[in-house]
């Protein structure tokens, strides 16, 4: 079994110390443009991923497991060189923009990562607002696993890739130089990605690299000035809350749901998805974007 460090706990004294120096830097010098910090919503945010850190060392024990049980069923093996250590980090930030695309257009998988998009400001303290229930991204790295490449490096990369992303949350930073913009997700690239407006949804899930999105589609660049949060924002600071309303709504849509058919849906389909019936019903101009994927309605199944 390969020996690599566990790279997230390393990084938390950075993720304070950054922390601290985004909230100085407001207080020293003020933007009227910028979200900033609110005290409520950055508890909200440290609670929800410091209560990650619990959950996912449960989650962990099955899909361990599972990972385990592949490796040993695949005749391959990856060996862990410095070389192939940077091809697997390539490739997990590959499947990683499959995982991050998927959450957002398969409702019960958005019901994970609406966690991380459900707070109106942008700061260091909203990367760290992570889910309770990422038992449904393992799937997405079964392909590494079955090809040889050891649980324990899928676990250090996911790490290297989770410490790259703290930095690009935050406004703090503006454009970068444009060879570093076309590469790499950047703060600019993710803000987009967390803003709630039509023409910004669903864009720019590229973890380390945004070069995914610019090959499968799904970049776009910051024009006009993000709107942070959720289409529908739950208006909550509750971790409770913000860890499972999107499952609650998911729940009372199944109830109400008229037909097998409409439950896989509810379920299935994207985050705006709804019956023909229904779905011409909510097009009244009143109702709003309610055909956007995502970020999804908390109340209504509208993204």
């Amino acid at each position: 079994m390969p020996h690599l460090p566990d790279v997230v706990l390393w990084s938390v004294p950075a993720f304070v110390l950054l922390t601290v120096v985004e909230m100085v830097s407001y207080r020293l010098h003020p933007d009227e443009d910028a979200e900033g910090y609110e005290a409520k919503d950055a508890a909200t945010s440290v609670g929800m991923g410091l209560g990650s850190l619990v959950f996912d060392t449960l989650w962990k024990i099955p899909i361990v497991a599972i990972y385990a049980a592949i490796y040993e069923l695949t005749p391959l093996r990856v060996p862990v060189v410095w070389w192939t250590l940077l091809l697997m980090l390539l490739a997990q930030d590959f499947f990683y923009y499959w995982s991050h695309r998927g959450h957002h257009v398969i409702r019960v998988l958005w019901a994970c990562h609406v966690v991380h998009h459900s707070s109106k400001k942008f700061n260091l303290t909203t990367a760290l607002r992570q889910p309770w229930t990422t038992w449904t991204v393992w799937p997405f790295y079964v392909p590494m696993v079955a090809l040889g490449v050891h649980p324990a490096v899928i676990a250090f990369t996911s790490g290297a890739n989770l410490v790259y992303q703290f930095w690009v949350h935050t406004e703090r930073i503006d454009k970068l130089p444009r060879p570093f913009e076309f590469v790499l997700n950047t703060p600019s690239h993710h803000r987009v990605h967390h803003a709630s407006q039509g023409g910004y949804l669903d864009r720019n899930f590229g973890g380390i690299l945004i070069l995914w999105d610019r090959m499968f589609g799904s970049f776009v660049a910051e024009t006009e000035r993000p709107v942070y949060g959720l289409t529908k924002n739950i208006e909550t600071f509750n971790p409770l809350r913000v860890a499972t309303h999107e499952y609650a709504a998911i729940a009372r849509d199944i109830r109400a749901a008229d037909s097998w058919r409409e439950r896989a849906g509810r379920v299935f389909r994207g985050p705006g998805w709804q019956p023909a019936e229904r779905a011409v019903a909510a097009k009244a101009p009143e109702d709003g974007p309610s055909g956007n994927r995502a970020p999804a309605s908390v109340e209504e199944p509208a993204a």
